[in-house]
């Protein structure tokens, strides 16, 4: 048999079984719930996203100006961007998280939180 006959069987054998792979991996997946989370900013946010949230009098104070909300800090938990060089220090018996993101009138807000064993703290929220 030919180079170019073994190779086009080759290829047809390994779409053949990626397509398997990626439709049973995949089913199995999105039933459970499970998303693909491997990488440290996915990591950080899905750690602070799963504990309960208190937020301190001066976050309070900031929040009752009303141009930012509690669903603002939930969509920047899920979408924003963690600041590695000021984050992840000690603070408290915690670790501080600076995490970057947007309200949902597109201003860019910076906040930070404290990680503890067995809640989150939002300590400030801040305009770009």
């Amino acid at each position: 048999m030919k180079f170019k006959f073994r190779f086009a069987y080759y290829l047809f054998g390994l779409l053949l079984g990626v397509f398997f792979v990626i439709w049973f991996l995949g089913a199995k997946a999105e039933s459970k719930g499970v998303a693909f989370c491997y990488l440290p900013n996915c990591r950080v946010l899905q750690d602070l996203r799963k504990k309960p949230m208190d937020v301190t009098p001066e976050a309070q104070n900031i929040l009752d100006e009303s141009w930012v909300n509690l669903n603002d800090i939930k969509n920047t938990l899920q979408y924003g961007d963690v600041d590695f060089s000021k984050s992840n220090k000690a603070f408290k018996k915690g670790k501080v998280y600076v995490i970057e993101g947007k309200t949902i009138h597109n201003e860019e807000i910076t906040i930070t939180m404290v990680n503890y064993t067995d809640k989150v703290v939002l300590e400030n929220i801040e305009k770009k």
